[in-house]
């Protein structure tokens, strides 16, 4: 078996645990946890309200707004992620990138490319979802959503203007050399249900998760 390429990012980050399914799972129990204590003393204190004066609906029921609003805080944060980036004026080298990104995927996958503007990627770790500023993972028994942000050639001084194309191009390439690497590197934005995340991404872009999510639950997701 062929040695696996490690990102030469990953050396930089060097206190960072390197991302496995263990250490997934532990991400994902932290940021639950980290809900939890968020969003239960809000309800605590509507239940403590409406106990000890019934009068107090109205601040109890913000005190459940506020619980309910904190999670969607966090998943938006999480759909983030895949929001498109500024486009390259040159209209002419954003169809070439678009074009030579079709040349490292399957048909499948341009057509999804060409109607939500990600790309479905199976790996080692789960079914990953590729923008052009981050990624999602979907992992676990329920695909369960992970979340990554992560900058593209951040020390290349025209990076900012790289047409889509070649920012996902360049992303994926890296998942694909080293997935774990990728993960380890990436900022984990939002970790949740996958249905949470999906209520807050573009109408456009939903019908990528989905068919990420069928790729996942029919158990099609395969090492590259």
């Amino acid at each position: 078996m062929a040695a696996v390429e490690v990102l030469p990012e990953v050396e930089a980050l060097y206190w960072r645990t390197r991302v496995d399914a263990a250490r997934l799972r532990h991400q994902g129990r932290l940021w639950t946890l980290i809900a939890v204590f968020h969003v239960v003393p809000f309800l605590g204190a509507a239940a403590l309200l409406m106990a000890v004066q019934p009068l107090a609906l109205p601040v109890a029921l913000a005190c459940v707004a506020h619980a309910w609003v904190i999670p969607e805080l966090y998943a938006q944060r999480g759909a983030n992620v895949l929001r498109p980036r500024g486009r390259q004026p040159d209209a002419a080298s954003e169809q070439r990138s678009v074009g030579l990104l079709g040349d490292l995927v399957g048909h499948d996958a341009r057509e999804l490319h060409a109607r939500t503007g990600l790309v479905l990627e199976p790996g080692r770790l789960g079914t990953w979802l590729v923008g052009e500023a981050g990624a999602v993972l979907l992992h676990g028994r329920r695909g369960r959503a992970y979340c990554y942000c992560i900058k593209v050639d951040a020390n290349h001084p025209g990076a900012g203007e790289l047409p889509s194309g070649d920012r996902i191009a360049h992303l994926l390439l890296a998942l694909r050399s080293d997935e774990q690497g990728f993960a380890t590197v990436a900022n984990l934005s939002f970790s949740g249900a996958r249905w949470r995340l999906r209520r807050r991404m573009r109408a456009e872009m939903r019908p990528a998760l989905d068919a990420a999510i069928f790729r996942f639950d029919s158990g099609s997701s395969t090492a590259n």
